[in-house]
C-alpha cells in the first residue's frame, strides 16, 4: 500500500506550495488536494499555474485550489504575495518552500543577487519571515523547506556569496541547498528558544527525481543520462515528492529531515535521512541567518 495513503486527512487546513505548477510542487499540490487541504499554488507563471490547477481539478474535482503569483527571485514579489495572502487568510497550517532553479547560466536578479541563492533560499527566507506571525498563531503548523543531496558538497562562501568573483553553477546550487537545510535547523532552534511549541520546522529532499529542474543541463548530457543510468538512479516526481509530504503532514518533529531511503538516498521509500556536519553547524547557520536578514531587509526571531 502506498505510504502516502496512510497520512492523515487535511480538511480545513491551508497549505502554501511554492513552485506548485510543475514537478515536485505539482505532485505535492495534487496529493494534498486528495487529502482535502486548501492549497495555495504560489507560482511565477500564472498561465502555467492555471493549467496545473485545471489538471489537478480533472483528477480531483473537489480540489480546493487557489493560484497566487509569486516570483521568489524578486523581493518585491515576495512582499506582495505575503500581503495578498494575509489580506485573505488569518491562518496558515503549512508553508512548503519548494520552488527552485538548478544550475542556470550565471544570472543576477533585479535585487542584485545570484539567481539560485535568491530563488532557492533568500526568497523563501523572506517569505517565511513575512508569514511567520500567521503561521505561529495556527495550531500544529509547520514550515517545510526543500534541500537536496547536493547540500553534501555545498559550502557557504561568505567571501563571495553572490558568485561575483567566480561562478560555478553546481557550486552555487550546492550552496543554495545547503543554505536551505541550515535555515531549517536554525529556524527550529530559534522557534524553540523563543518558546514557540506549536510550530515546527522540517526539511526534505526528493533524491534524484526526473523534474524540469534539469532543464539547464547540456542537452547531450541530459539525453545520455536519461537513456542509460537514469532509470536505475532516478524516480518519478510523484515518488520524489513523498518525503516532502511526510515532512508536511506525516509523523515528524522539529528539525527532522526526510528523503528517499534507498541507495545513496537517490530513490526509495521516504524516511528520515542524515545531513552533513556543516549543515548542523550553529555558528555558520547563525552567521548565514544574520547575513540573510541584511540581504532581504527583514529581521525575525
Amino acid at each position: 500500500m502506498d505510504e502516502i495513503n496512510n497520512l492523515p486527512e487535511q480538511d480545513g487546513r491551508n497549505f502554501i506550495v511554492t513552485g506548485a505548477n510543475t514537478g515536485l510542487g505539482y505532485e505535492n499540490s495534487l496529493s494534498l488536494a486528495k487529502k482535502g487541504a486548501k492549497v495555495i499554488m504560489a507560482c511565477r507563471s500564472m498561465n502555467k499555474a492555471n493549467a496545473a490547477k485545471d489538471s489537478i481539478k480533472e483528477e480531483v474535482p473537489t480540489a480546493d485550489l487557489e493560484v497566487m503569483e509569486i516570483d521568489l527571485s524578486s523581493l518585491e514579489s515576495v512582499h506582495n504575495f505575503a500581503k495578498s495572502y494575509q489580506s485573505k487568510y488569518d491562518h496558515l497550517d503549512v508553508l512548503i518552500n519548494n520552488a527552485g532553479v538548478m544550475m542556470p547560466p550565471y544570472t543576477k536578479t533585479k535585487d542584485g543577487y545570484e539567481l539560485q541563492l535568491q530563488a532557492n533560499f533568500l526568497g523563501h527566507f523572506l517569505l517565511t519571515g513575512l508569514l511567520l506571525d500567521t503561521v505561529l498563531k495556527t495550531p500544529n503548523s509547520r514550515i517545510v523547506t526543500l534541500s537536496s543531496i547536493a547540500h553534501k558538497s555545498g559550502k557557504i562562501n561568505f567571501d563571495d556569496l553572490q558568485s561575483e568573483k567566480k561562478y560555478s553553477a553546481s557550486d552555487a546550487y550546492g550552496q543554495s541547498k545547503l543554505a536551505c537545510l541550515m535555515f531549517t535547523f536554525e529556524l527550529q532552534r530559534r522557534l524553540e528558544k523563543a518558546g514557540y511549541e506549536n510550530t515546527i520546522s522540517t526539511a526534505s529532499h526528493p533524491g534524484i527525481a526526473t523534474t524540469e529542474l534539469a532543464r539547464h543541463m547540456p542537452k547531450i548530457v541530459y539525453s545520455l543520462l536519461k537513456y542509460t543510468v537514469a532509470p536505475f538512479l532516478t524516480h518519478a516526481p510523484k515518488e520524489g515528492a513523498k518525503p516532502t509530504l511526510v515532512a508536511a503532514i506525516g509523523d515528524a518533529e522539529g528539525g527532522d529531515y526526510f528523503g528517499p531511503t534507498g541507495f545513496n538516498e537517490f530513490k526509495g521509500k521516504p524516511g528520515k535521512v542524515s545531513s552533513t556536519d556543516l549543515a548542523k553547524d550553529e555558528d555558520t547557520a547563525n552567521r548565514l541567518w544574520e547575513k540573510s536578514e541584511e540581504l532581504v531587509g527583514l529581521k525575525y526571531l
